[in-house]
C-alpha cells in the first residue's frame, strides 16, 4: 500500500484530507513542516500533501529543505485557499506535481493522488530501465559508473572489483543457459555479503563493482571475500550438480576511500591493479591496493583436476590448432628445445598468399587470408599449429612426420582444399619448408 504524509497545521483540516484517502493508502500525519520533516525521514512515504501556508516554514520551504537533505525529487502536491496564480507558479518551479483548492473536493483529490502516484511509478520503471542490468538488477555499467563518481567523492569506504573466476568454463561445458543462472546468483550472494546502502554494479560479462560505505579494515574485506567464495561453490553446485567441479569463485581488488583519493577513475585503475595481483596469484582472494605495499601471495583453493580443465581445451574440433603468432613462437621455441625427444620429424612451412594475374582488387587481402587460415584449420590434421604473420604470411608446424612425403601430401591437400574456395580464383599460395633441427 503506497504511503501518504498530510501536512496541515489545521487539525480538522488534516482529519478530513485522512478520512478521504484512508481507504486507498496508509496515512501519515504531520502538524507542522518541523513535523513533517521527522516523520519522512522515519516513514519515507511515496508521497507528501502539505499546506502551502503554515506558521514557521511554509509548504514550499519544506520541499525544498527535504529536497536538499535526500537530493531526491519528492512528489509533492500542495493544498491551499490562495487563489492566486503566483503561489501555483512558485510551487511548480520547484518541482510541485500538483494543487488543488480548498475546501477539498473528495472525488476531486483521490483522482489527482492516483495521477500522481501513477506518473511516479511510470518514472521510477523508465529510470529502473535506464539504470538496471537486465540480467542481475543490478546496476548497469553507465549507472554505476555515474554513481560512483559521485560517492567515490564523498564518501569514506572501499571501492571494490569483484571477478568471477572461471565464469567462461560454464559457458563452454553447460551453455550460455546456465551461465545467466549462475550470474543471478552470484549477484544474489554479492548483495547478501553487502548492506543495502552498499553500492553494487555489473560492468558487463563476470565483472562485477561495489562500494562497501564506511569499510576500512582489512577484516571486513576478507570476511566479505571468503563468504562469497563459499557461497557460489554452494549455488553452482546446487545449479550444475554435486560433481561440478568448474573452480568458480570470486577475485577481489580493493582500493580505499580517500585515503588513495577521490576521483573515480583514477580509483578504479588503482583497484584493477590489486585485482591483477589476485589474478596472478592464484585467484580466490583479495587485495587492497597500497603504493608501497610488496605483492602479497594469495593462497591457491584449486586442485590439480581444477587446474587441467582450465587449461585444456573446450569444445574440441577437428582440424589444426589455429593460434597467435607469439603462442606459436613460445610453441616452436619448446619443440626445438624438446626435438631429440622425438621419434618422428617437426617440420615448418611458410606459406605466402599471392594475387594472381586475373586478380581485380575486389577481395580484399584481410578477407582472403582469413579464408585461408580457415582452409588450412580444416585441411591440416589435430596435431599440426597453424598461425597467421602479417598479413599474407602463414606458418604451419607439422609435427609427427617422416619428412619430404608428408609435407608434400599435406600441401598437396591444401592446394586441393583451397581450390574450392571461391577466393582462390583471385588468390594463389607460394609455400617453403624445413625440418626442425635440435
Amino acid at each position: 500500500m503506497k504511503k501518504i504524509l498530510i501536512v496541515d497545521d489545521m487539525e480538522v483540516l488534516r482529519e478530513m484530507t485522512a478520512f478521504i484517502l484512508q481507504d486507498r493508502y496508509e496515512i501519515f500525519c504531520a502538524s507542522s513542516a518541523q513535523e513533517a520533516m521527522e516523520v519522512y525521514r522515519d516513514k519515507r512515504p511515496d508521497m507528501i500533501l502539505s499546506d502551502f501556508r503554515m506558521p514557521g516554514m511554509t509548504g514550499y520551504e519544506l520541499q525544498i529543505a527535504l529536497q536538499n537533505e535526500f537530493h531526491t525529487k519528492i512528489p509533492f502536491m500542495f493544498m491551499t485557499a490562495d487563489r492566486s496564480d503566483e503561489v501555483e507558479s512558485r510551487g511548480f518551479d520547484n518541482g510541485a506535481m500538483d494543487f488543488i483548492r480548498k475546501p477539498i473536493q473528495p472525488e476531486v483529490l483521490l483522482k489527482r493522488v492516483a495521477n500522481i502516484l501513477q506518473t511516479v511509478g511510470e518514472i521510477q520503471d523508465l529510470k529502473k530501465v535506464s539504470t538496471t542490468d537486465a540480467l542481475t538488477g543490478l546496476f548497469n555499467k553507465g549507472s554505476s559508473e555515474t554513481e560512483l563518481k559521485k560517492i567515490c567523492k564523498k564518501s569514506h569506504g572501499a571501492l571494490m572489483m569483484i571477478d568471477l573466476d572461471s565464469f567462461k568454463l560454464v559457458n563452454d561445458i553447460h551453455g550460455h543457459a546456465m551461465g545467466d543462472k549462475v550470474l543471478i546468483a552470484f549477484a544474489d550472494i554479492l548483495r547478501a555479503a553487502m548492506r543495502s546502502t552498499d553500492l553494487i554494479g555489473r560492468m558487463g560479462g563476470d565483472e562485477f563493482v561495489a562500494f562497501c560505505d564506511g569499510v576500512h579494515e582489512d577484516s571486513a574485506i576478507a570476511t566479505k571475500t571468503r563468504f562469497i567464495n563459499e557461497k557460489i561453490t554452494d549455488a553452482a553446485k546446487r545449479l550444475m550438480g554435486e560433481d561440478m567441479n568448474i573452480p568458480l569463485g570470486a577475485s577481489i581488488g580493493c582500493v580505499l576511500v580517500p585515503n588513495e583519493g577521490t576521483d573515480f577513475v583514477d580509483l578504479y585503475k588503482k583497484a584493477d591493479k590489486a585485482l591483477y595481483i589476485v589474478k596472478q596469484n592464484g585467484k580466490h582472494g583479495y587485495n587492497i591496493y597500497s603504493d608501497d605495499a610488496p605483492e602479497e601471495k594469495v593462497e591457491t583453493v584449486v586442485t590439480l583436476a581444477q587446474i587441467e580443465m582450465i587449461l585444456s581445451e573446450r569444445n574440441k574440433e577437428p582440424g589444426a590448432y589455429v593460434i597467435p603468432f607469439e603462442s606459436f613462437r613460445i610453441i616452436y621455441r619448446f619443440l626445438k628445445r624438446t626435438r631429440a625427444g622425438y621419434g618422428k620429424t617437426i617440420c615448418i612451412v611458410l606459406l605466402a598468399l599471392k594475387r594472381t594475374n586475373d586478380d581485380d582488387g575486389t577481395i580484399p587481402l584481410k578477407y582472403a587470408g582469413e579464408q585461408f587460415i580457415e582452409c588450412l584449420h580444416k585441411t591440416l590434421r589435430r596435431g599440426d599449429v597453424v598461425s597467421q604473420n602479417g598479413s599474407n604470411q602463414f606458418l604451419v608446424l607439422l609435427t609427427n612426420t617422416d619428412g619430404h612425403h608428408d609435407v608434400t601430401r599435406a600441401m598437396a591437400r591444401v592446394v586441393e582444399n583451397w581450390g574450392k574456395f571461391p577466393e582462390s580464383r583471385n588468390f594463389y599460395f607460394s609455400h617453403e619448408w624445413s625440418v626442425l633441427d635440435a
